[in-house]
């Protein structure tokens, strides 16, 4: 292994243990939170699709900064991989980066309902779009093991049709947004789009809440009105 694959190597297990202590943080933290501590939080939603280099760039080196200052206890984080495709006749779904991102575009949709937690899902999508960022796509399958899933769920939807299923869903829900998204990925928070400012999504999150519990990284967060 060169000098450059064990940097990529180390910053890929350093952002993945960074996620897995925050989302084990808030998930302890929510067994004891308020009834109504879930209504504060703000809303982010990612449309995207798995092999959009923009995409893969945003889930990889972007969304980490959830895990940093607390903010992730405030953001109800939710992805759709769907992105460019289009439905042809008898509902085939034709990806705009090929039959490789419709691949795994229907494996991380079956990752987020075997697994509804963020816990749970996460940590696998990043893991699959850390392999794609690596050009790796193709290894995507060693994620099971290197986060200790169980693939069966997973591959029991693809191989099933339930994952088309999902897929179908969530094209009929990236088809109807309004207004209508016109890349990826498209990050909406609270129901606004951030159209091309969507690297600055911390600021948003921050500015869009309304609790009393402010995380640190609001603190570090850039003021809208200085954008």
């Amino acid at each position: 292994m060169d000098s450059s694959a064990r940097i990529s190597s180390f910053v890929f297990l350093s952002h993945l243990l960074l996620l897995l202590c925050s989302l084990v943080s808030v998930s302890t933290s929510r067994a004891t939170a308020s009834p109504d501590y879930g209504s504060e939080k703000v809303s982010l939603d990612v449309y995207y699709e798995s092999l959009c280099p923009d995409s893969v760039k945003f889930i990889v080196d972007n969304l980490i900064e959830l895990f940093e200052g607390g903010l992730i206890s405030i953001v109800d984080l939710r992805f759709v991989p769907y992105g460019n495709a289009r439905i042809g006749r008898n509902s085939s779904i034709t990806c705009q980066h090929g039959p490789n991102e419709c691949l795994l575009n229907t494996v991380e949709a079956c990752a987020i309902h075997a697994w509804p937690e963020l816990t749970g899902h996460f940590p696998f999508i990043f893991c699959v779009e850390a392999a794609v960022y690596e050009r790796k796509y193709t290894q995507w399958e060693t994620c099971f093991e290197k986060l200790g899933l169980n693939p069966k769920p997973v591959y029991d939807c693809y191989s099933s049709g339930l994952g088309k299923e999902l897929e179908l869903q969530y094209a009929a829900e990236t088809d109807n947004l309004q207004p209508p998204h016109k890349y990826v990925p498209w990050v909406v928070v609270d129901g606004q789009p951030l159209y091309e400012d969507f690297e600055n999504f911390v600021s948003y999150i921050c500015a869009a809440y309304k609790g009393s519990s402010v995380p640190s990284a609001c603190s570090k967060a850039k003021s809208l009105s200085s954008i």
